[in-house]
């Protein structure tokens, strides 16, 4: 997927939109997991939430660093 430099990269709203991406793209696969069809790529079901994660993570860093602008 995404190199974590590129992500530190991207805008918030940016961030937001790829989040929701990949929400509906593991919602697919949990939805084929639980009817019993195995999914094409297993291992990207956890490529998928760790992006989330990283996506989560880098979202957060940038409200903190708003925080820290607006404090000074």
């Amino acid at each position: 997927m995404r190199k974590v430099k590129e992500l530190k990269e991207m805008s918030k709203e940016d961030l937001e939109k790829r989040l929701v991406e990949l929400r509906k793209e593991l919602m697919k696969f949990n939805a084929q997991i639980s009817t019993g069809t195995p999914p094409e790529n297993p291992g990207q079901v956890k490529n998928i939430k760790k992006n989330i994660a990283r996506i989560h993570t880098f979202t957060n860093l940038k409200k903190e660093e708003v925080k820290e602008k607006g404090n000074e």
